[in-house]
């Protein structure tokens, strides 16, 4: 599937709208950063890799149906809220650009090389294909989160943007032509919840901490994997994954305004649930926050390895009560480890890679330097020095050293 899996930028410059916005809670041991984003971050990739662990368990255990239902109802648009909420700031200027480069387009072609290699070495696929336009497993989320970020300045121009992204919602999942290039169904259908996500505002997430929505939070999620635990038999799992248009399952097309309002709805009401129980204080997993990346794309090499070795058949026990507890928690494991500091450490020339080689100088910050060299020359000829040659004043200009 799926800075989410999320690569979120570690400072964020606010969109103009949201400048006179009290500050976020800052915790002085954060290193600068929202303790309760890092919190909502890391335990969202661990509801990501808890789903990838359970759909195995899917095929004839009903407490695992639920619970996957339940989960896949408002982990992804979570992590598409939070990553929406953390790209108010974008814009298609110079460094912003860069960023989303360095931090999502590489990261995004080095897995689909790196995963494609991999299916071919573990499940003896040599022709397996390299296709940067066909997003495989969880590369989707990058190329739906490149998009969605080039997309921000539209949607801090149109007056109903929430709406409007719902409204393409309800027609992708109407129309079977759309592609599946760049996972662009996806891309449209979880569209809202980045949109929504990008014009809310920090005192949006304080409301979380009244009391009242605290106290609802429990039994609310409670009551929807009651209500999931029913459903199970009744209800195709695909709908949550947003991949599909309504008559691929069967459905007609007057349909998909229904079900995806009835989704939007309901992953909109676990979503705030799940963001009402986050702490909002350093916790010992807050720093883990910040390997979200890392955690969400190094763990598909593991559940590919668990399923292609037919791990989930070779071992009857997986599917004990037991057996679902301990898959848990090795998932909780595996999880945490893959975004602690050293991992991060060994991965990071590839996650978050430089690359100023890449990359022109900013024409504007070298016109200002330009100016100010210049200046000084200027006023180092008015003051009876001797003015550098042209040739080495045009060095120094272009940021070269002079010998």
């Amino acid at each position: 599937m799926f800075r989410a899996a999320i690569p979120l930028e570690r400072t964020v410059d606010p969109a103009p709208e949201a400048r006179q916005d009290p500050a976020p809670r800052i915790d002085p041991k954060s290193d600068g950063r929202d303790p309760f984003f890092d919190n909502a971050k890391y335990l969202a990739v661990v509801l990501v890799a808890m789903g990838h662990t359970w759909e195995p368990l899917t095929h004839g255990g009903r407490v695992a149906m639920a619970l996957y239902m339940t989960v896949y109802t408002f982990h992804i648009p979570a992590f598409v809220l939070i990553s929406g909420y953390f790209s108010r700031g974008f814009d298609l200027s110079p460094a912003k650009l860069k960023r989303l480069i360095t931090s999502v387009a590489v990261p995004y072609v080095v897995f689909e090389v790196l995963y494609a290699y991999f299916q071919r070495w573990v499940h003896d696929t040599p022709n397996e294909p390299i296709s940067l336009t066909s997003p495989y497993y969880l590369d989707w989320f990058l190329a739906a989160l490149f998009i969605w970020r080039l997309t921000t300045p539209l949607w801090k121009l149109v007056r109903w943007p929430v709406p409007l992204a719902l409204v393409i919602a309800v027609l992708a999942a109407a129309s079977p032509q759309v592609g599946n290039d760049f996972a662009m169904r996806r891309v449209l259908q979880f569209l809202p919840f980045f949109v929504l996500g990008l014009h809310l505002k920090p005192a949006h997430f304080d409301l979380l901490r009244q009391r009242a929505i605290r106290v609802a939070a429990a039994p609310v999620i409670l009551a929807a994997a009651v209500f999931a635990y029913w459903a199970a038999p009744r209800m195709n799992t695909a709908w949550f994954r947003q991949n599909n248009a309504v008559q691929d399952l069967g459905m007609p097309a007057w349909v998909s305004p229904v079900m995806e309002l009835a989704l939007f709805g309901c992953a909109l009401v676990l979503t705030v649930c799940f963001l009402a129980l986050v702490p909002p204080r350093q916790t010992w997993f807050t720093k883990l926050g910040a390997g979200t990346l890392y955690g969400y794309l190094l763990h598909g090499f593991a559940i590919k390895m668990a399923r292609w070795s037919g791990w989930y058949d070779t071992l009857p026990w997986v599917r004990t009560p037991a057996g679902e507890v301990v898959v848990t928690l090795l998932a909780v494991t595996l999880i945490t480890l893959l975004c602690t500091r050293p991992v991060r450490r060994v991965f990071r020339y590839v996650m978050e890679p430089k690359m100023s080689w890449a990359f022109q100088g900013d024409a504007a910050a070298l016109a200002r330097t330009r100016a100010g060299t210049a200046d000084a020359v200027s006023a180092r000829s008015l003051s009876g020095q001797t003015r550098k040659p042209d040739a080495e004043l045009a060095d120094q200009q272009a940021g070269r050293p002079v010998w």
